[in-house]
């Protein structure tokens, strides 16, 4: 027969406490980790790049027309204008940094999202955009469009 003496109670009782608090303990860690890693995200490096090569060829930028390209870890944006000239910014939109993009039929740049108009300047026109968009120099060398943050 087995006869219990307090001092196995007093064992279970204290296991007990500690695998509950330890379930306790890993469960809301579970179920916060996840939280903060969203609330606070990691660090993004800053791309050290001043100067882009783009794929693109002068002859496939249209007149009139807008295309969208990686500068370093951001969007930018490679505008020919009317007038035949190539103009490039920065595509993240001032006000709450949505994509911007070229229209043709207003001839300037636009943000959907609320509704925010920059001129081929880069300079804002209408909208909620405080600051005008980020220009960025371009050369055309031969066949190549090279695209460079100014000094």
């Amino acid at each position: 027969m087995v006869q219990w003496s307090m001092g196995g109670i007093v064992d279970r009782r204290r296991f007990l406490n500690w695998f509950l608090g330890t379930t306790a303990g890993a469960f809301l860690f579970t179920v916060f980790y996840p939280i903060s890693r969203y609330l606070v995200p990691p660090k993004v490096q800053e791309s050290t790049s001043r100067t882009v090569t783009l794929a693109l060829k002068p002859a496939d930028v249209k007149f009139n027309t807008g295309q969208i390209f990686r500068f370093g870890s951001q969007p930018a944006i490679l505008v020919r204008t009317p007038a035949g000239e190539l103009k490039a910014f920065a595509a993240v939109c001032t006000h709450l940094a949505c994509i911007v993009q070229y229209r043709n039929d207003l001839n300037h740049i636009w943000c959907a999202c609320h509704n925010g108009h920059f001129d081929l300047n880069g300079l804002n026109i209408s909208g909620p955009p405080p600051r005008p968009l980020e220009q960025y120099v371009v050369n055309v060398r031969g066949d190549q469009i090279v695209v460079s943050k100014g000094a």
